[in-house]
């Protein structure tokens, strides 16, 4: 069971369908190169405050990598990347019957895996979240932009087709981990409970990567969004990303009395 690839062009039902049997999916053609490349010089300035970190083989992020979070507010092309439209249709799809609430942007984070990283230790997106048993509800949602190209050598997301399936004790063989080999400005999609992690960087150059995750909205999201992307920013945002980033109200939760940001829900959505 290979990381099944289609393009673009391909129907959302079929994305949907291929997501939903496979746990995970490459999507070719899915950025124009102009949106990538505005994406990586919005992003430079930041980058490169976030110098390379010793590895430490104890510590579940590798090192040698540059890592940005609260990406909506450095850059409008990351926020169009938020709002795209097959985003929005698989969060629709996979997240919205779980939430009568809505979904919210859970991580947003720009990586630069460098040479010499290591592979990281296989994981699920929803396992900050263990009331529930797995396979669990659909919780998270999750997209990796390729920058730059991703190949198996230079650290390409590593990931197990079909383990949003499993049960929790299951291991998975050698031969069921695969790495996303994907051309710059294509899409990787994973749903919350697929094993992944990143891979190990053998080559010469950087892997360019833009994570960007959604969850219910009635959960905390894993970054701070309103610490990375704080309100004299957000009010300046297009209204669709930010309320995405959380600045609105999910049935009566989270409202806010802030002069930029007044929002309470009306009485009748809440319930």
């Amino acid at each position: 069971m290979k990381i099944p690839v289609l393009d673009s062009s391909d129907s959302s039902k079929n994305i949907i369908n291929c997501l939903e049997e496979f746990g995970c999916l490459v999507i070719e053609n899915a950025a124009s190169s102009n949106l990538v490349e505005n994406f990586k010089k919005d992003l430079a300035p930041a980058m490169e405050l976030s110098p390379p970190q010793e590895d430490n083989p104890d510590e579940f992020y590798p090192g040698n990598t540059r890592r940005m979070g609260g990406l909506v507010g450095l850059s409008e092309s990351a926020g169009q990347l938020a709002v795209h439209k097959t985003s929005k249709e698989i969060c629709d799809y996979f997240l919205t019957p779980n939430s009568n609430c809505g979904y919210q942007l859970h991580v947003s984070v720009a990586l630069e895996v460098g040479p010499g990283a290591r592979k990281q230790i296989l994981h699920r997106e929803e396992d900050t979240f263990p009331f529930f048993k797995e396979p669990r509800p659909n919780l998270i949602v999750a997209s990796m932009w390729a920058i730059s190209e991703f190949r198996k050598d230079n650290g390409g997301t590593l990931l197990v087709p079909g383990s949003h399936k499993w049960d929790k004790e299951r291991v998975p063989t050698d031969e069921e981990i695969f790495s996303a080999e994907m051309p710059k400005g294509s899409v990787l999609y994973w749903l919350g409970g697929t094993l992944h992690g990143a891979g190990e960087n053998i080559s010469s150059d950087w892997r360019y990567g833009a994570i960007l995750t959604y969850s219910l909205g009635w959960l905390r999201q894993e970054e701070n969004q309103y610490l990375n992307v704080p309100s004299e920013i957000a009010k300046d945002l297009p209204k669709e990303v930010s309320e995405l980033v959380g600045y609105r109200a999910y049935k009566g939760l989270g409202f806010s009395m802030h002069p930029d940001h007044f929002f309470m829900q009306e009485e009748d959505d809440m319930f």
